[in-house]
């Protein structure tokens, strides 16, 4: 699709999503700078979230049509496994008040649950239409919850929502043909950026090192996401046993919270705990080590596969979502193929004897990340936006009963 925009004045974009900066993961990072650079570049986002603990209603000021960014907040409940987050409730009756006092031009609905599903209905009452983000594989987490037989019913409720969509928004093309093979109607790539002036080499931390019981000459393997059962945290504590057996000076550090694991590994020989990091301290976490695993198998993207890179961190990654995109393997980082827990534990041991392959890869990771600002994806959300803000419910209507 051409990136040229049409020429029409700033856009009125209503924003549904169910997580949101300050709240820390791949989806509110992606959605809290997708709204920052609408609102930068003049056009009015109503942000729609639910309300977190002890968080009041926010009514949208009267006069909306000045402020770049207004918030309304709908009743939640703590997500299940995820209780940092919460799920709005259906909100038809909130949503049709807000949009009372200014109407979008085109929603973009970024998260799945019964908030989104609410806003895809009402705002085809309304004769709204309506983009929506495909950002989290929430039908692939059910196999790790021992709720495998939901696996189907979560992925056919998905799919009857995007369809009902004038286009789904996915982070590759990888995906893309998935879906559209899948019977999603029409699907969009809109890709992913990484701010390089935050994750920087320049953050690296010799006290931080120090604290984590290195060496100048020792290296330091780091993990940063959530520890939950999805991510296949176990794959990488096997590969940095695999590593230490290599090199007994070596560090795991492991940046995140969650559900599972801390308990587990606590006494683990070389493991270290540092909890949820953000801002400069966790682009300092980052900096501070040498190599970064990422044992996921159930991403959509993986926004700290770039956040590593930019960092000048050499990854081992398997050979799909971002890394696939962004990694050519033995140039930035080692690549496997998806599934292989033993090909992954071996490109672990593989680094870990060769300190001087690992400055190799740091190097070429940075200057591989340098490339990949927001600008470009912001460009091209916007172009959907404005495209698609033409598109009337009647043109989506044969989605309603695709699948």
């Amino acid at each position: 699709m051409p990136l040229p925009l049409p020429t029409r004045c700033h856009l009125n974009i209503g924003v549904i999503t169910e997580t949101f900066p300050p709240e820390v993961n791949g989806v509110a990072l992606t959605v809290g700078r997708l709204v920052d650079e609408m609102c930068r570049r003049g056009h009015h986002v109503q942000l729609v979230r639910p309300r977190r603990s002890r968080e009041a209603a926010i009514v949208a000021p009267e006069d909306a049509n000045e402020a770049p960014l207004t918030t309304a907040l709908v009743p939640g409940f703590p997500v299940p496994w995820y209780r940092e987050l919460r799920s709005g409730f259906p909100s038809a009756s909130r949503l049709r008040s807000v949009w009372r006092r200014e109407r979008p031009d085109v929603l973009y609905v970024a998260t799945e649950g019964l908030l989104g599903w609410s806003a895809v209905r009402e705002a085809a009452r309304q004769g709204i239409p309506v983009v929506s983000g495909f950002h989290t594989n929430f039908h692939s987490y059910s196999r790790h919850y021992h709720v495998g037989f939901m696996q189907r019913p979560i992925y056919d409720y998905l799919r009857r929502l995007h369809n009902r969509t004038a286009c789904t928004l996915v982070p590759t093309d990888e995906l893309r043909k998935r879906l559209l093979a899948d019977r999603f109607a029409n699907v969009e790539v809109l890709g992913r950026g990484v701010d390089s002036r935050r994750f920087t080499p320049s953050h690296r931390s010799d006290e931080l090192r120090k604290r984590w019981g290195l060496g100048r000459n020792d290296q330091a393997v780091i993990y940063v996401g959530r520890l939950a059962a999805e991510k296949n945290l176990p794959l990488a504590v096997h590969a940095f046993r695999a590593m230490r057996a290599a090199n007994p000076n070596l560090r795991f550090i492991i940046v995140g919270d969650g559900p599972f694991y801390q308990d587990i590994y606590a006494d683990e020989p070389g493991v270290v705990f540092c909890g949820m990091q953000t801002g400069e301290p966790l682009a300092e976490h980052y900096a501070s080590a040498d190599i970064f695993l990422f044992p996921s198998e159930t991403e959509t993207f993986g926004n700290v596969t770039l956040e590593a890179l930019a960092s000048g961190l050499a990854v081992v990654a398997f050979d799909y979502a971002a890394a696939h995109i962004h990694i050519e393997h033995q140039q930035q980082g080692l690549l496997v193929p998806l599934g292989d827990h033993e090909g992954f534990i071996g490109a672990a041991r593989e680094l870990a004897g060769n300190p001087a392959r690992v400055t190799t890869l740091r190097t070429a990771a940075r200057r591989k990340a340098q490339l990949l600002d927001w600008q470009g994806v912001a460009d091209r959300f916007e172009w959907l936006l404005r495209h698609y803000s033409n598109v009337t419910t009647e043109e989506v209507e044969h989605g309603r009963n695709t699948g």
